[in-house]
């Protein structure tokens, strides 16, 4: 990321399409075109992994960190590719998936990707043993994939209970269990892997795609995963677990400013000294998977991995918890080995200690501005203030949890950031230039990469938010209509991206 150039954060259930939810379909490969046209280098998404309305829906919180979203899935591409038919796909008059085609209702749309899923397997299950790239994908993602099949069969014959809560011979992993396990759920297993091979087939076309066109995908790796998850229950070892499997500390960050409890966020912390023994190989095979995903990979929360805050699982607040040292170097040592590169950026945001500037400095890896920030407190020591940016950063006008610009702007900026924008900009600014006033900041200066969420490109205020952070309800819903993919939306945009020497 060492050349002048800029991009868009859009998530695949923000793309438009007719069936409920953004997909791989026909929309992305129109957005990927939409990219190229106004001079854009870098798509940059959120977490692949499958998500759950049990647990809001967060891409952050996932079954698997492997895995990818069934929900993705085209039916489009599933009808053009002869795996279903038409009548396999439609939606009945009188169960619409949306009523509003700006929102995301996941449990209709679930319940849709799953007829169509299903009509899927009853169709091609049989041809599977002699398909040679079906076993093909099953062989190259065999370190994951049967572990996955099993724990999502289980987790569905058990009510959907934590996998802490199942018989304690398949909770433990038991041999006998698991090949009993297998045999008698073959059919349920071959069902999710083979869907698992429509997700990745769908995934490798339009990332083949986008490198046709020169469009690089920027994809975003959660530094944690979800307790109740296939990568816990077969990997126990790497995790901070009591003899009962649950968790004997757990993540978050320590009270602040914002917080006077900190987040206490639930996620069972790392086993260091196991996955030391091991040369970090659970680690390097997951670093090689999302490069795999993408081109280049965001690792959320970067500073955990110098130092990270560990809670006790029985405490409700991140209050009384402590600092602990990381073994970052020891790590990326690893991952030096393993990579010829490490096209990585460090989410390096808040409170960053000499330790954590020490790794990425070691590595060379591009820290995050997010101008949103860059208006307050003493401008000479905030990073994120436009004249404190560098040449080897990632600037954005926001992410995924901040409200876009127009409704920073009116709802949450006060008086003095929004004098102090216009000091930057020269001019006093209004509601409805907002996003053109951050974006002209982050075009202008120094960074070599810049990216906007396609909420501040469109200008859309805070019923596009993506995600309150603390607010469990309608999150990760927003998506973008059908006319807002059409060109003449993007002309100023691509004249600011030509102007400020940007164009890739």
């Amino acid at each position: 990321m060492n050349v002048r150039s800029s991009g868009v954060l859009l998530h695949i259930t923000s793309l438009p399409s007719g069936y409920g939810i953004g997909d791989l379909g026909p929309a992305a490969y129109r957005f990927a075109r939409l990219l190229r046209n106004t001079g854009q280098l870098y798509w940059q998404f959120l977490p692949l992994g499958p998500t759950s309305p049990a647990i809001g829906n967060s891409p952050y919180s996932s079954p698997s960190a492997f895995a990818g979203n069934p929900l993705f899935i085209s039916p489009e591409l599933l009808v053009q590719q002869g795996v279903v038919a038409w009548p396999d796909i439609q939606v009945a008059d009188h169960a619409p998936l949306y009523d509003d085609p700006a929102r995301v209702e996941y449990d209709r749309v679930e319940r849709h990707r799953e007829r169509v899923l299903r009509a899927a397997f009853e169709r091609n299950s049989h041809t599977l043993p002699s398909d040679g790239f079906y076993a093909e994908f099953c062989r190259q993602n065999n370190a994951w994939l049967d572990d996955y099949a099993r724990f999502v069969t289980i987790k569905r014959a058990h009510g959907g209970a934590e996998w802490r809560h199942w018989p304690a011979a398949l909770r433990n992993r038991d041999d006998e269990a698991l090949a009993a396990w297998d045999e008698d759920n073959a059919r349920e297993m071959e069902y999710e892997r083979f869907v698992q091979y429509l997700f990745f087939r769908q995934w490798d076309a339009l990332h083949a795609y986008c490198r046709e066109l020169g469009v690089v995908l920027v994809g975003d790796v959660p530094i944690y995963v979800t307790y109740d998850s296939a990568d816990v229950w077969a990997n126990p070892e790497y995790f901070q677990l009591d003899a009962s499997m649950d968790p004997v500390y757990v993540a978050g960050v320590p009270p602040d400013y914002f917080s006077e409890t900190g987040q206490r966020w639930g996620n069972p912390v790392y086993n260091w000294q196991a996955m030391r023994q091991d040369g970090f190989r659970w680690w390097i095979d997951r670093m090689r998977h999302n490069f795999r995903l993408a081109d280049v990979v965001r690792l959320d929360h970067f500073r955990g991995f110098a130092g990270y805050w560990q809670i006790p699982a029985a405490e409700k607040t991140a209050v009384n918890g402590r600092w602990v040292d990381a073994p970052g170097m020891e790590l990326f040592s690893a991952f030096g080995r393993a990579f010829t590169s490490l096209p990585i950026i460090a989410e390096d945001l808040g409170v960053i200690t000499a330790d954590v500037r020490e790794l990425k400095n070691t590595w060379n890896l591009p820290g995050m501005k997010i101008l949103q920030f860059g208006f307050s407190g003493d401008l000479t020591r905030n990073p994120d203030a436009p004249f404190n940016h560098e040449r080897r950063c990632v600037v954005y006008t926001g992410t995924h949890d901040n409200a876009p610009v127009r409704a920073w702007f009116t709802q949450e900026a006060g008086d003095e950031e929004r004098f102090r924008l216009g000091e930057f900009v020269g001019h006093s600014v209004r509601e409805e230039d907002a996003h053109h006033a951050f974006m002209r900041l982050a075009m202008a200066g120094v960074a070599d990469t810049v990216v906007f969420p396609l909420q501040d490109v469109l200008g859309l205020g805070a019923e596009s938010r993506m995600n309150t952070p603390s607010v469990a309800e309608g999150n990760w819903a927003w998506r973008m209509t059908a006319d807002q993919l059409e060109a003449y939306h993007y002309e100023r945009f691509a004249a600011m991206t030509r102007f400020f020497g940007r164009q890739s």
